[in-house]
């Protein structure tokens, strides 16, 4: 694995936590748009990491 690959994919999990966080707080507080902006940083974070695996498969 790449320096890059790894930097990418530590970027990645953190903006997948930091929209679970968002989720859950916006849960907390009842406030949809709050919750929806972390589903959707978590949608981001998704597909980024799939990009990363087909990234992954294709050197191997």
């Amino acid at each position: 694995m790449s320096a890059v690959s790894f930097t990418d994919k530590v970027r990645n999990k953190m903006q997948e936590l930091r929209g679970r966080t968002k989720e859950q707080a916006g849960k907390a507080t009842e406030n949809r748009d709050l919750q929806a902006e972390g589903r959707g940083e978590r949608g981001v974070a998704d597909l980024k990491n799939a990009g990363e695996k087909a990234k992954e498969a294709f050197r191997h």
